[in-house]
């Protein structure tokens, strides 16, 4: 979509042309240019649009440009709207808005709809019950193929999916489901209950977004069914909604990996305040806890003034602990929300990663050894502290990286967490404890 060329034709008043443009544009992208647009723009541009695409780009706007927009439209335009946003789009909707959208909104609603709004206000945040519709194909069992399709044709316009429909009994309990694809393939005087898959899979509505995302990808699942703790189906919960749940999971990791609070705003958009209180509380912790790095410079100042050539050394070795700790801590993250590992495979990532650092340290070791003693000129005995220290240094880092996001799994804390800087920072204070431990056995002993 050629946003400049929609711009000239906002500023020529060429609506007609505008409107047919925007007929044939994805509702993200008209999503996308109305985020671009001032209020006044935004509201003209948006009543220009049929009602359909209108409620599917509304779904698709930023929180702020919902807002605005809720707050600018009349409340026939706002019911129009609503009517036509799935049900789960609304919950996302009034979950990000502030108490005065949310009432305007609540207001143009029915009774039946707001109490079913306020019943799923209640669920958990990132819950399976806070991310599910209620817009599902349900069928009985006793049910003829002929009569299913017939209720598919019938209802299924309002229902977020029909690839896959749900057999439950007169109690509501979840006792199947069935494809689009084997109704359709079937002779129509069968019976749902004959086709129909048994014991499907399921999640409860309290189980966490992160779990329900997991059995997404496990099972290759395009919809996924939602009971109450008596079994009984409330809901289903799509791809698509899937799809926003990973990706916020792992922006959520990104930002935690790089010491930063997670935010829901978007960087562009977000305060100078805003993303600098994100930032500051990681920065102080981890200012406060690399200060143990200077006791330990300071507690054996009296073995720099000794060697004052040891003092070249320390950044690089701090540098490659810190590096090689960060590689195991990122790749042991990946297979831990990938499910590949758990707390049970603890001490085969130590053995693992042990024979990994040997190689890899032994290897950073000789070419460092080349380098000081050949290329440098440094005395052989200062040669072999940097090179002896930097094989233990690689090897006690890689041992953390890889272990302590497992153990943060274990005690139910995210395992990003524990990712650069926080792996950097404990890495660098027992790479200056091993190299100076070397230091005073090799050197000062011999001096």
């Amino acid at each position: 979509m050629n946003h400049e060329k929609l711009n000239q034709l906002l500023l020529d008043k060429d609506y007609v042309v505008l409107k047919n443009e925007l007929k044939n544009t994805q509702p993200v992208d008209i999503a996308q240019y109305l985020n671009e647009l001032n209020s006044k723009q935004t509201l003209l541009v948006f009543r220009l649009l049929p009602k359909e695409l209108a409620a599917d780009a509304f779904s698709h706007l930023s929180v702020k440009k919902q807002a605005e927009l809720v707050e600018l439209v009349q409340d026939t335009e706002l019911e129009a709207i609503l009517d036509d946003l799935f049900f789960d789009d609304k919950i996302d909707l009034l979950e990000e808005m502030p108490a005065n959208v949310v009432k305007k909104i609540l207001k143009n609603t029915s009774s039946v709809e707001r109490n079913l709004i306020n019943q799923f206000l209640m669920y958990p945040e990132y819950s399976a019950g806070s991310l599910m519709t209620i817009e599902f194909v349900d069928l009985k069992k006793e049910m003829l193929v002929e009569d299913a399709l017939n209720k598919i044709r019938r209802i299924g316009l309002d229902k977020e999916t029909i690839y896959t429909c749900y057999v439950m009994d007169a109690e509501r309990h979840l006792e199947g489901t069935i494809t689009l694809k084997d109704l359709v393939l079937s002779p129509v005087d069968k019976k749902v209950g004959d086709i129909m898959q048994k014991d499907p899979l399921y999640v409860n509505t309290h189980d966490n977004q992160e779990y329900v995302a997991d059995m997404f990808k496990k099972y290759d699942l395009l919809a996924l069914p939602v009971v109450d703790n008596e079994k009984r189906l409330v809901g289903i919960i799509t791809i698509d909604d899937i799809v926003d749940v990973i990706e916020e999971e792992n922006t959520e990791d990104i930002y935690k990996m790089a010491a930063v609070q997670p935010t829901d705003e978007e960087y562009i958009n977000a305060g100078v305040i805003t993303l600098a209180s994100k930032r500051i509380i990681w920065l102080i912790v981890l200012m406060i806890s690399a200060t143990f790095t200077g006791y330990i410079i300071r507690y054996f100042e009296s073995t720099l003034q000794s060697v004052v050539a040891l003092a070249a050394f320390i950044p690089m070795l701090m540098d490659t602990g810190g590096n090689a700790g960060s590689q195991a801590c990122t790749l042991v993250i990946r297979s831990l929300v990938l499910g590949e590992i758990s707390f049970r495979d603890i001490f085969k990532v130590l053995w693992k990663e042990i024979r990994i650092s040997l190689l890899v340290g032994t290897v950073l070791s000789l070419l460092n050894f080349v380098r000081i003693y050949f290329i440098e000129g440094y005395p052989l005995n200062i040669t072999f502290t940097v090179s002896i220290t930097l094989v233990f240094a690689v090897i006690i880092a890689k041992m953390i990286g890889g272990t302590l996001p497992i153990i943060a799994k274990k005690l139910k804390l995210d395992p990003a967490i524990m990712a650069g800087p926080i792996i950097t920072t404990i890495v660098d204070a027992l790479t200056l404890m091993i190299y100076f431990f070397f230091a005073t056995r090799i050197l000062l002993v011999n001096a």
